[in-house]
């Protein structure tokens, strides 16, 4: 750590979880669209049902994050309540330029249509999560997810591993890292708002990253001859403080639990989905709590989908800040966790639902 208490620059970049290489989803619908193996075929109480919970899109939270920048209450109490009651929310007048937006979309597009020769210059190594290819693969038995991957750590600059960052289509690298630094930018408005609700310092909730780590996630889901036996991402909550989500305008496919059913995020153009982490319900002791959501697939669509995950440095120590617990009532739920024993931890599972939270609850 440096002198100021930030970590070094020259600090090595960190490696996460290894992976077992799998098939190539696009791939496989590319030789043969009806095929759908049985490695990824759900369990039947496992499958998307038809159950129609539609209804219920329209219910979840649309924070304006102009007025919550402009210190509005009323828009800090619906901040409040959504992170309460669904834990998940879209924010609208964020200051993520159109341009922007589209040109990541554009450019992500581009870079799934290319040849798996080309994408497969930048494949996951065995041992890291950073790359093309399929995280959270831990098992040969285990049942896969229709939907394959770019993954990248963007921030600090140092932790990047530039041969994974593709560099076509041309620009690609730049768009990648303008989007980025936008959607911090609204990570960092948001973490002041969530220190008001958590009756802290406007600056206190960015303080105890000790440093800001994002990382980013572009999925891509082919479409499936079979949706209803598939999922394009396995139920999970997200390890992050917070994340941060594009949705392509016209295609549904992320679905959140509610109440126990499955409800999903209608896109409303040009709005970001932000979602609370497993670090913000640590360190709210359980009153924001981190939510299960997964993705479905298409019949005859693709689907891009763009998450940037925000969340502290390895060696920070996360537990209940101690005035979540009120003595009174309430007792601490989680013990002090180291946040990148936590991560790492749950890199080496198959994503399943909250399992990995059980780690740092305490056992009553």
């Amino acid at each position: 750590m440096g002198s100021n208490g930030t970590f070094l620059d020259n600090e090595e970049a960190p490696t996460y979880a290894p992976s077992i290489p799998v098939p190539n989803v696009q791939e496989l619908v590319r030789k043969d669209p009806l095929q759908v193996p049985q490695r990824y075929v759900r369990e039947v109480e496992d499958r998307p049902k038809d159950t129609d919970t539609s209804y219920l899109s329209s219910v979840i939270p649309v924070i304006d994050l102009s007025l919550l920048f402009m210190g509005n209450n009323e828009e800090l109490t619906k901040l409040d309540l959504a992170c309460l009651e669904w834990g998940f929310f879209q924010v609208v007048n964020h200051g993520v330029a159109k341009q922007v937006s589209q040109k990541m979309k554009d450019a992500a597009a581009e870079f799934f249509e290319l040849s798996l020769e080309e994408k497969n210059k930048y494949a996951m190594p065995s041992d890291d999560i950073q790359g093309y290819g399929h995280a959270y693969v831990v098992s040969e038995d285990q049942i896969l997810d229709w939907s394959d991957a770019l993954i990248l750590l963007v921030h600090p600059s140092h932790y990047r591993k530039l041969k994974f960052w593709p560099n076509s289509p041309k620009g690609l690298q730049e768009i990648i890292e303008e989007y980025s630094n936008a959607i911090r930018k609204v990570a960092t408005e948001l973490f002041q708002s969530f220190s008001l609700i958590m009756e802290m310092d406007k600056e206190a909730l960015l303080g105890l990253h000790k440093q800001l780590v994002q990382a980013y996630r572009v999925n891509y889901y082919p479409p499936c001859s079979k949706p209803d036996q598939v999922l394009g991402v396995s139920p999970h909550s997200d390890t992050s403080t917070i994340t941060i989500l594009m949705q392509e305008d016209d295609v549904c496919g992320l679905q959140i639990k509610h109440n126990n059913e499955w409800v999903p995020v209608n896109p409303i153009p040009d709005a970001l989905v932000v979602n609370v982490g497993d670090v913000f319900e640590i360190w709210s002791n359980g009153k924001y709590k981190s939510v299960e959501h997964r993705a479905v697939a298409n019949y005859n669509k693709a689907r891009i989908s763009y998450a940037s995950f925000l969340f502290p440095h390895d060696e920070v120590e996360i537990e209940p800040l101690s005035h979540m617990v009120d003595s009174k009532t309430k007792q601490q739920l989680f013990k002090k966790v180291r946040y990148g024993e936590y991560l790492r931890s749950s890199m080496n599972k198959k994503m399943e639902g909250k399992a990995h939270t059980q780690m740092a609850k305490i056992e009553g």
